[in-house]
C-alpha cells in the first residue's frame, strides 16, 4: 500500500510565523525551497480609564487620509511623526452601556459592566435591573460570562496560553476596573514590572541566548512542534540529495528559531530601553499593592514608560504576541500638579458625585491627563519604531492600539469610541487614514464634551443625562468586528461557526455573546446573537 504525504506541512510557532516544509523531489516529483520565517505579528494594547475630552481628541476628518496638520490641534499631536502609520477606526461602539433607564445595557454599575464587557462582549453576572442598587455582589463583584480578547488570542498564539498582561504600577484595583478574564467569571490580575523582567531575563545573553534557554522560556522549538512529521518524512525512501535537503531544512528551521528569537533580544538592548535590574527595583519599590484607595495617595505614573519599555522588549524578544498595558483607575496625577483622582475629575464635580456643580477649571485638568496619556502612547510607538525588523520596523509588525473604557468620561457613553492604532500588523491594516466604519462620512461628530463646565464658568455637570456624550443614534458599529480584524491579523483561527477555536481552520467572523448593546439588558436573557458578523473590511490594506 502506497503511503501518502501531505503536500505541505505548516508549522505554527514563533508568535504565528509560518514556514513551509519542502516537498522532496524524489517522493513527489517536486522541490519547494524552504521559505524564511516572516516577522511575527503582535498586538500591544494600552488601556486607560474615564475616556477623554472628545472634542479635543478627534481630528475633524473622520474618514480619509490623515496628515500631520489634521493631528496638530488635537490631543494626538504627539503622534504626528507617525501619521503615515496611524489608523483611526471611527464610528465604533463598545458593549453594555450603563444608563439610568437601562436603554442600552445592564443595570449593575457605570464601571463594572463596562469594563467587564469591554474585551469579552459578554454580560456580567449576577445581573442587576436596578441602576442604583449598591449591593457589592452586583456593583463590584459581578463578572462577565466569557473570557476576554487577550486570553482568546493567547490560547492559540502565546506560550502557555497566557497573555502578557501588565498592571502599570502593579495596582491591585477594585474588581469593577478589571478587564482581563481567563475564563467565565475568572479574573486575571496580570503581572508587575519585577515579574515581567524575571520572565524576560532568561532570554538575555550577549550576543545570543542558547537554544535551550530560549526553548525553556518560549516552550517547544519549531523542530519539536513538528518532530513527528519530520520523522515520518525521514522514513520514506528518498534520494541522498533529498535526504540532504531535509537535513538542511531542519538546520534552517533551527537557525530561524535562534535568529527570530534573539536578533534584538539581549541585555544591551534592554539597557538601551532603560530596562535594568536597578530601574525595575526602583519602580517595584514605589509600586502600591493595596486596594483602589491606594491610587488616591500615590504619586504620578512616572514609571509608565518603564512598562512601555518592558512591552517593547517583550515584543522584540518575541516572548509573547499578546501584550496589554492597563493604566490604573482612581489615580491622582500629583506630578502633573493635580490633587484629585482622575475618576472624580471625569465626573466634572471633583468628587464621587456624577451630578452637581462643576469643579472650576476641571476641563483643563482633564486635558492635562489626556495629554499625559497621549504622550505615553507616543512614547510606546516611538520605541517600537526604533527596531528594524524584516522590511520595516518592529512597529510595522505590530498593531499598537490605545483603547479607552468610554468615550466622554462624564456621559460614560460607549458610542463614538476614541480608538487609535499605530502599525499595520505586517501589512494587514490600512494606515495613514481615519476610517469611519459606520457609514464612511468624513464629518462624524467629535462629541459634546465641552457642553458642560467649559471655560471655567460656573455650571452644572450631570452624567446621568449624558449630554456631554454623542447622540446614541450615531457611531454604533460593533467593536466585535474590530476584534475580528485584530485576531485575523495575528493569525488566530476559527471553527466552522466563525468563533475563535484552537485547531480551527477558518477566519474569525464572530466574537462574544452579543454585538448590540441593547441585547445586554437583563444580563443574558436574550439568545446569544451576533447580528453583524465579519471584520471591518474598510480597515484592511488595499480597501
Amino acid at each position: 500500500m502506497t503511503k501518502r504525504i501531505h503536500r505541505r506541512i505548516f508549522l505554527r510557532g514563533l508568535g504565528g510565523a509560518c514556514v513551509a516544509a519542502p516537498f522532496l523531489g524524489s517522493i513527489a516529483d517536486r522541490t519547494v525551497r524552504a521559505q524564511p520565517a516572516a516577522p511575527p505579528k503582535r498586538l500591544i494594547v494600552m488601556y486607560t480609564h474615564y475616556g477623554c475630552i472628545t472634542t479635543r481628541f478627534f481630528p475633524r476628518k473622520s474618514h480619509g487620509p490623515l496628515t500631520a496638520a489634521d493631528l496638530q490641534s488635537t490631543t494626538l499631536k504627539h503622534l504626528t511623526p507617525y501619521v503615515d502609520k496611524l489608523l483611526m477606526p471611527r464610528g465604533i461602539r463598545a458593549m453594555n452601556e450603563w444608563t439610568v433607564d437601562m436603554k442600552r445595557g445592564q443595570g449593575n454599575d457605570r464601571h463594572t459592566q463596562v469594563n467587564g464587557s469591554y474585551f469579552t462582549c459578554h454580560p456580567v453576572t449576577p445581573n442587576s435591573d436596578d441602576p442604583f442598587r449598591f449591593a457589592a455582589e452586583v456593583k463590584f463583584n459581578a463578572m462577565p460570562t466569557g473570557p476576554s480578547l487577550d486570553h482568546v488570542i493567547a490560547r492559540q498564539l502565546s506560550p502557555g496560553g497566557e497573555p502578557l498582561f501588565m498592571r502599570l504600577g502593579n495596582f491591585r484595583e477594585s474588581n469593577d476596573r478589571t478587564i482581563s478574564y481567563s475564563a467565565p467569571e475568572t479574573r486575571y490580575r496580570g503581572v508587575g514590572a519585577a515579574e515581567i523582567l524575571a520572565r524576560l531575563t532568561g532570554l538575555f545573553s550577549d550576543p545570543l541566548p542558547s537554544p535551550d534557554t530560549y526553548q525553556a522560556v518560549r516552550g517547544k522549538s519549531i523542530i519539536d512542534l513538528v518532530r513527528d512529521d519530520l520523522d515520518t518524512l525521514a522514513r520514506f525512501d528518498m534520494s541522498r540529495a533529498d535526504r540532504n535537503k531535509l537535513e538542511a531544512w531542519k538546520a534552517l528551521l533551527d537557525e530561524t528559531v535562534r535568529t527570530v528569537a534573539s536578533a534584538q533580544c539581549n541585555a544591551s538592548v534592554a539597557a538601551a530601553l532603560g530596562v535594568t535590574q536597578e530601574s525595575v527595583a526602583l519602580a517595584s519599590a514605589l509600586e502600591i499593592s493595596d486596594d483602589a484607595l491606594a491610587g488616591r495617595i500615590s504619586d504620578s505614573m512616572d514609571g509608565a514608560d518603564l512598562y512601555s519599555s518592558l512591552a517593547v522588549l517583550a515584543a522584540a524578544c518575541n516572548a509573547n504576541p499578546v501584550i496589554f498595558l492597563k493604566y490604573p483607575g482612581y489615580h491622582v496625577f500629583r506630578a502633573l500638579g493635580l490633587r484629585i483622582s482622575c475618576s472624580d475629575l471625569a465626573n466634572r464635580t471633583g468628587n464621587t458625585s456624577d451630578a452637581g456643580p462643576c469643579l472650576p477649571g476641571v476641563l483643563d485638568m482633564l486635558l492635562t491627563i489626556d495629554d499625559y496619556h497621549a504622550r505615553k502612547f507616543a512614547n510606546l510607538v516611538e520605541q517600537l519604531n526604533r527596531f528594524d525588523e524584516g522590511d520595516g520596523t518592529l512597529l510595522d509588525n505590530c498593531a499598537a492600539v490605545w483603547f479607552q473604557d468610554v468615550s466622554d468620561g462624564s456621559a460614560r457613553n460607549l458610542n463614538n469610541l476614541p480608538i487609535v492604532q499605530v502599525g499595520s500588523a505586517g501589512g494587514y491594516f490600512k494606515t495613514g487614514w481615519a476610517v469611519n466604519v459606520e457609514d464612511g462620512s468624513p464629518d462624524l461628530t467629535t462629541g459634546n464634551s465641552e457642553l458642560a463646565c467649559a471655560d471655567g464658568a460656573p455650571g452644572e455637570a450631570n452624567g446621568y443625562t449624558q449630554s456631554t456624550g454623542t447622540d446614541p443614534s450615531l457611531a454604533n458599529a460593533p467593536i466585535n468586528k474590530y476584534y475580528c480584524n485584530l485576531m485575523n491579523a495575528l493569525g488566530v483561527r476559527a471553527g466552522a461557526d466563525g468563533f475563535p477555536a484552537p485547531g480551527g481552520s477558518g477566519p474569525v467572523t464572530h466574537f462574544g455573546m452579543y454585538d448590540r448593546t441593547e441585547d445586554f439588558i437583563g444580563g443574558g436573557v436574550n439568545p446569544p446573537t451576533i447580528h453583524d458578523p465579519g471584520e471591518f473590511d474598510a480597515l484592511k490594506a488595499g480597501s
